[in-house]
Parts: structure tokens; sequence; C-alpha cells
């Protein structure tokens, strides 16, 4: 089995786990997500691969991080994942690209993510669940970050922070491969 059929049946499996476990019909958690019916069900039947952005309003929904959704090990009190082992959510010919690190959902679902985006490229996000806060460090480059419209510069060695509840893009407007850690903090959702 590959790589990518794992994941699919992971995310399958996790995703009927976590929706029984809080209780949620299809139409509730397709309307908590604004993911539709039918997605679910074909995710559910591992039948399909869905987009990170449709990964991320499940999870958020569900009240856990992707990574649990992705079946990632969280037993050991210490994780180690070398060079290579993050999960990659996506990419793009040019070579930018996002992987998932790291992951947790004990204290409320907190993420870790490599980012590298070419220049000229950007990703945008959707709002996060109120109460969402993020962090990053850029390592190479310069980032723009929008977020509700407004710009900020954030060159390489600096830092940012910002509650994540509106919608925000990374942007690569500069001449050189843009590199970033990004941790993510999702309040913990009760159940309905």
């Amino acid at each position: 089995m590959s790589d990518l059929e794992e994941l699919t049946q992971a995310l399958a499996r996790n995703l009927r786990h976590w929706r029984g476990e809080r209780g949620f019909t299809l139409d509730a958690l397709a309307a908590r997500a604004g993911v539709s019916r039918g997605m679910i069900i074909q995710i559910e039947q591992a039948r399909t691969n869905p987009s990170v952005g449709t990964t991320v309003k499940l999870a958020d929904a569900l009240g856990v991080s992707i990574t649990t959704l992705l079946d990632h090990d969280r037993t050991p009190q210490v994780h180690v994942v070398l060079p290579g082992q993050g999960v990659r959510m996506w990419s793009t010919e040019a070579g930018s690209g996002a992987s998932m690190l790291l992951g947790d959902d004990r204290r409320g679902p907190v993420e870790m993510w490599a980012y590298r985006l070419e220049p000229g490229e950007s990703t945008v996000s959707d709002p996060h669940p109120a109460g969402t806060f993020e962090m990053l460090h850029v390592t190479a480059g310069e980032l723009t970050l929008v977020v509700a419209d407004e710009r900020y510069a954030v060159p390489a060695g600096g830092a940012v922070s910002f509650e994540a509840d509106r919608a925000h893009a990374y942007r690569n407007e500069g001449p050189a491969p843009m590199e970033m850690t990004l941790a993510v903090s999702i309040p913990p959702v009760g159940a309905p």
C-alpha cells in the first residue's frame, strides 16, 4: 500500500471514529465544517483524498488536530520526527509545499508545520474557529503575511503571532524561496 493509500485509509477510519465520538450525524458535521455531506461520505469510505482545506475544516469542526485525523502515533511522551518524515499535505510543481511535522490533542489541538513558498507563490487559509492562535518563524526569505486584508512583512529570523479566526494568507513576494515553521493552537471543541 502506498503512503497516500495509507493516509486515505487512516483518514477514513479516524473521521468515522471522531464523528461518532462527538455524536455528530453526517449532516451535523457537514454543517459545522462547511463540507458537503457527500464529501464526508466519500472520505469515510476512503474513496477520495480531500484537499488540505477540507481536512482542516473537518479537524476544526471535530476539535481535533489534523495529526489525529491522519493517525499519527502520539503515545510516547517524546516523539521525534526525523527530516523528511513529516506528512506532506500539499505541494506545487514549482517546489512550494507544507508538511505537518507534529500535532497533539491532549490540551486542545496543537499543530506544527513546515512551509516553503517559491517566489511568486502563496497559500490562503480560511478562518479557523474563534480562539485559534498561530505563531510562525521565518527561517529563509521573506514572508508577506496577510490577515484580514492587512499586510505584514516578516524577514528571515523574524517571528509573528496572530489570532487566526480571520481569513489569512502566506505569500512570497520576494526573489528567493521563503521557509517558515508554523505552530497552530486550536481551542478544544465541546460536544454539541
